[in-house]
């Protein structure tokens, strides 16, 4: 027997069957990078996703280490016809001693203006949601221009009456707020992040309404937090608004909760 020869077929056939498969899988490689890079917008298009221009510049950000505030009563001094009691010194409970009437229920101008005249610190928070059902109205302590998304140690909540006055406020804060590092990381493109919920199955036959890039936290411990760079993504679906969170670093979806206790992501 020529084990020489049959040798040299076996190493000619293995040779082949390597060729084979390396060619099959630069293929399939080739297909998956067709798929992931050039048919994202048909994908969303086919399962009835609808979305504007979204930013598509380089973004860097950094992560924050934030304290929760602890409040004096000599910081009220300045703030008047109120009657302000404090919890634990880092929540605030504010009654006013005359309602305050909100004539734009649009815009919210005037209950701005209010904000940044009669509430500690106003300036640092901006308006996130009118709740119908619950009669009140939040916002969110911003940084460097950006919410920090669904947190109950940096918040507003006005409460109203039935003739749509606000009658008292409860007011929690961070501070100070750093930056954990000098160096900034550069974040996922907006388009990430729709991509991100797509593939979670969250927002079919829906409309992105806006992407908005802020902070949400990533460790919370008793009176510190760390916050990382968050995409919040507001979705709507047979007229109701969904407000989504994706880490901007990650492309994680978060399953976090706002103060309402109810989930962002089902």
């Amino acid at each position: 027997m020529d084990w020489g020869r049959i040798k040299t077929i076996f190493i000619i056939a293995f040779l082949i069957l390597d060729i084979f498969l390396l060619t099959q899988l630069q293929v399939k490689r080739e297909q998956y990078e067709v798929t992931a890079d050039t048919t994202l917008e048909e994908r969303l298009k086919a399962d009835g996703i609808e979305y504007g221009d979204l930013p598509n510049e380089t973004v860097k950000d950094h992560y924050l280490s934030a304290d929760t505030m602890t409040f004096t009563k000599e910081m009220f001094k300045g703030l008047k016809d109120q009657h302000i009691q404090l919890e634990d010194g880092t929540i605030i409970h504010s009654q006013l001693k005359k309602s305050f009437p909100i004539e734009d229920f649009d815009k919210f101008l005037d209950l701005d203006k209010f904000v940044e005249e009669n509430v500690l610190n106003g300036e640092q928070y901006a308006f996130w949601e009118y709740d119908k059902e619950d009669n009140s109205i939040t916002y969110y302590q911003q940084v460097e221009s950006k919410f920090i998304f669904m947190n109950q140690s940096a918040h507003i909540i006005f409460h109203l009456n039935e003739d749509g006055e606000v009658t008292s406020y409860d007011q929690t804060m961070l501070d100070p707020i750093k930056s954990i590092s000098d160096e900034e990381e550069e974040v996922l493109l907006p388009i990430r992040a729709v991509e991100a919920l797509y593939h979670r199955g969250a927002i079919s036959d829906s409309e992105i309404i806006d992407v908005k890039l802020g902070y949400y936290t990533l460790v919370n411990m008793e009176a510190t937090q760390v916050l990382t760079p968050t995409w919040h993504v507001l979705v709507e679906k047979d007229g109701e608004r969904m407000d989504m969170l994706v880490n901007a670093y990650e492309g994680t979806v978060i399953q976090g909760k706002p103060d309402k206790e109810k989930t962002l992501l089902e």
